[in-house]
Parts: C-alpha cells; structure tokens; sequence
C-alpha cells in the first residue's frame, strides 16, 4: 500500500474502545499503534486491531470524514464497521500488501 490519506479505526478486540484516526501513511500509522509508539489514548487502552479504514484521495477530505466519524455515536460506527468488517477481524495483513 501507498502513502495515501486514509481515516481509520482500531480496537482492543470486538465491541470494545474505538478510536478513529486520521494518517497519510496508513501502515505506517498501524505499525505504530501495534507497537505502542503513538502515544495517548491508542497506548493507554491498547488500541492496535485495524477494524476500518478508508482511503482519500486529498488529506482535507480524510480530516472532515475523521471529523463526522467523531461525533458519529458510538452504535453508528459500529455499524459501519461490520458494513465492512462482520467479524471484526484485524485488517492489518491486508494493507500491508
């Protein structure tokens, strides 16, 4: 995969902490977040499975969409994460290529 905007989401496991981000590297950014290099809320609840991610083609577009997935409710990202993502598996073997 290539450096692109892309917004994601990352878990503990299914129906746990969520937390949506915002990268221009996408694998770089898990590869960080699996090895507890991103510091906060990601490290402190050990947020590391990629459950959602979309690709932008602008990083202005990836920054509103990460914006409106903030103020989503919780149960609105959960289903637009099993749109996706039914079992909640871990995507981080499929972006790496």
């Amino acid at each position: 995969m290539t450096k692109q905007p892309a917004i994601y989401m990352v878990t503990n496991r299914p129906y746990g902490s969520l937390y949506v981000g915002v990268t221009s590297d996408l694998v770089k950014r898990i590869w960080q977040h699996r090895n507890r290099q991103a510091d906060g809320f990601t490290k402190r609840y050990n947020l590391h499975h990629l459950v959602y991610y979309e690709l932008h083609e602008e990083m202005s577009t990836a920054i509103l969409r990460e914006k409106q997935l903030k103020n989503w409710r919780r149960q609105w990202k959960i289903e637009l994460i099993e749109e996706m993502n039914p079992g909640w598996t871990d995507l981080w073997e499929s972006i790496l290529g």
